[in-house]
């Protein structure tokens, strides 16, 4: 759990400090790949208590086997899962088609392209984020602690 709340403290620096003063789609662009790795190590945790506690046989070895494990383990909280997919956006950011508009600038956006949408992450929407990562840390923690 403690690594969990590292990485969440990294990510917030990057939101509400970060963010503020710079308004690039890098910094946007960074703080996506840290709550990556955050959701990553969530689900390592998550995974570790599941096979602890006999609900799983065994821990995939790939990342792909590791989503679909998750999304068994928690196919009825709609928001957790919810997280997991805003994950495998956030792990592919850099691989994925971006549009800088309007950097530097108040209303900063990455406009990105994924599975054949059009998304923009602008500070309205990184807050959207946040509030539901927000949520997914507590249920895991709820989780780890059962």
């Amino acid at each position: 759990m403690e690594d969990i709340i590292q990485e969440k403290i990294s990510a917030d620096h990057l939101l509400y400090v970060s963010l503020k003063y710079t308004k690039t789609c890098d910094v946007i662009a960074n703080l996506l790949l840290r709550w990556a790795k955050m959701i990553e190590t969530s689900m390592e945790a998550i995974l570790k208590h599941a096979k602890k506690k006999k609900k799983i046989a065994s821990i995939p070895s790939n990342p792909v086997g590791r989503v679909e494990q998750i999304r068994k383990l928690f196919k009825k909280d709609k928001e957790f899962l919810d997280v997991i997919d805003l994950y495998e956006m956030f792990k592919r950011i850099n691989n994925l088609r971006c549009e800088r508009i309007g950097e530097f600038r108040k209303n900063v956006n990455l406009k990105v392209t994924y599975r054949g949408k059009e998304i923009d992450i602008n500070l309205e929407q990184l807050k959207i984020y946040a509030e539901k990562l927000e949520k997914f840390i507590s249920t895991t923690k709820q989780f780890l602690l059962r």
